[in-house]
C-alpha cells in the first residue's frame, strides 16, 4: 500500500471518516476523506516546509491553558477571509470531541 494511502486511512480513522479511493474521481470531485460534516483533503509529504514546522513551534510556544494552537498563511494581496487556517490533527481531535461534549 503507498505511504499516502495509509496516511489518509489512518487519518480518516482518527476523524470518523472513511479513505475515498481515488479509482473514478476526478480532480476536485470527491475528498481525500468522506465525512458528514467536513471536506478533507490529506498532503502525505517526506517532510514539511521548515516555515511551518517553526510557525507551528511558536503557536504552541505562546499558547495558554487550552488555547488552540493554529497558524494562518496568508498571501501577499489575497482576500484575508481566503487564507489557510492550519491545526494539527490531535488539536483538531481534541476540539472536534470538545464540540460534542457541549452538544
Amino acid at each position: 500500500m503507498s505511504t499516502w494511502k495509509a496516511a489518509e486511512r489512518a487519518i480518516a480513522a482518527r476523524i470518523g471518516g472513511e479513505r475515498v479511493p481515488v479509482s473514478g474521481r476526478a480532480r476536485g470531485s470527491a475528498p481525500d476523506i468522506a465525512h458528514s460534516e467536513y471536506s478533507i483533503e490529506v498532503k502525505h509529504r517526506k517532510s514539511m516546509p521548515a516555515w511551518i514546522t517553526d510557525a507551528f513551534a511558536q503557536a504552541i510556544a505562546s499558547k495558554t491553558g487550552d488555547q488552540l494552537p493554529i497558524v494562518i498563511l496568508h498571501e501577499q494581496n489575497q482576500r484575508y477571509d481566503d487564507c489557510t487556517v492550519m491545526v494539527r490533527l490531535k488539536d483538531l481531535t481534541a476540539f472536534i470531541e470538545s464540540a460534542k461534549e457541549k452538544d
